[in-house]
This record gives structure tokens, C-alpha cells and sequence, in this order.
């Protein structure tokens, strides 16, 4: 739906589906990044017990015990051995949630820090972790409870157009910082 809508002219938008495997993720994360060198990585996953539009805060290393697609988890239960516990995205969600919930549209926007401790967190983490805290996170609820494939894709439009706005101002900052 969002490939239909867009993000406008001055963003290039690739869409790839990510399977439900740990392995996968290791290797294709890290190749995609490479490959697109991106100003923002958006994941958003479908999670059956979600009821809104949740920005995660921030992927965790640890605790992955469920087998994934290939029935397979990682030994060492962890997403980077010697990688941090929990890596923040540098995108301030609070201020995103706030501003897409002001915008009217007919979906509900909360916040998480706990993104599940399985492939979602997982290739949270790991994104996070190949980009020093550039990546985002949204989780869905399945389609039709309650949302349209229109309305979700309208709102993570609305959602990621507001990251993209708060990433360009906050590092407008970082950059001003340097410069002086």
C-alpha cells in the first residue's frame, strides 16, 4: 500500500520483504544497508496482539529463544555477541507519535520500548546496530483488525515522512554543534 501512496518526489522508496528467519536477517540487513547506504530504514512488522500503530523505541540483543521460520535460533540467543543490551533509534518516536496523532488520520499511534524478543526485535536490533541508531521500527495489528491496507498504509506515510522531518532537524543541530 505505502509503494502505491508513496513518500513524495524527493524520496526513493525500496520495499523488501524480510523473512521470519534469524539467519536471513544477519546477512540481508547488513547487505541492504550497503547496497542503498540509506538516509532512514523504516521495518515495520504485523504482530497479532497489537490493536494500533506502535513506534518502537529500541531494539534488544537478548533473550531470542523462539524458533523462527526454518525452525532455527541462534545459540547464543543474541542478536551481536558483545553488542549492547538495547541500542535507542535516534529517532525521538514520542515526538513523531505526538505529531502523526495531531494529523486527523483514523488510526491510532502509540509507543513500545519492547518489540518481542523474536524476528521483529531481532532485525530491530540488528538494523539499528548496522546503522548507529538510524533505523525505525512499526508494529501493525493484522489487516482488518482494525485497519484498512489503505489506512495503515496512509499512516505509515504520515509516520514516515514525520521521521524523515524530525531525522533532517535534528541533524541540522548535530551538524550546527560541529560547525562551531
Amino acid at each position: 500500500e505505502l509503494e502505491k501512496l508513496g513518500l513524495g518526489d524527493g524520496v526513493d522508496l525500496y520495499v523488501y520483504e524480510i523473512p521470519v528467519e534469524y539467519q536471513t536477517v544477519q546477512r540481508l540487513i547488513p547487505a541492504l544497508w550497503k547496497k542503498h547506504s540509506p538516509q532512514l530504514v523504516v521495518h515495520v512488522g504485523v504482530s497479532g496482539m497489537a490493536t494500533t500503530v506502535t513506534l518502537e523505541k529500541c531494539g534488544h540483543n537478548v533473550g531470542y529463544k523462539g524458533l523462527d521460520n526454518c525452525r532455527f535460533c541462534p545459540g547464543s540467543q543474541c542478536c551481536v555477541e558483545g553488542g549492547p543490551e538495547c541500542i535507542d533509534s535516534i529517532i525521538d518516536m514520542d515526538a513523531v507519535c505526538k505529531r502523526v496523532s495531531t494529523l486527523g488520520l483514523d488510526v491510532t499511534v502509540t509507543i513500545s520500548k519492547d518489540a518481542g524478543r523474536y524476528l521483529c526485535d531481532f532485525t530491530y536490533y540488528t538494523s539499528l546496530y548496522q546503522s548507529h541508531g538510524r533505523s525505525a521500527f512499526v508494529h501493525v495489528p493484522p489487516l482488518g483488525k482494525p485497519y484498512t491496507a489503505e489506512q495503515l498504509g496512509r499512516a505509515l506515510q504520515a509516520i514516515i515522512e514525520e521521521m524523515l522531518d524530525v531525522l533532517e532537524h535534528s541533524e541540522g543541530k548535530i551538524n550546527c554543534r560541529h560547525e562551531h
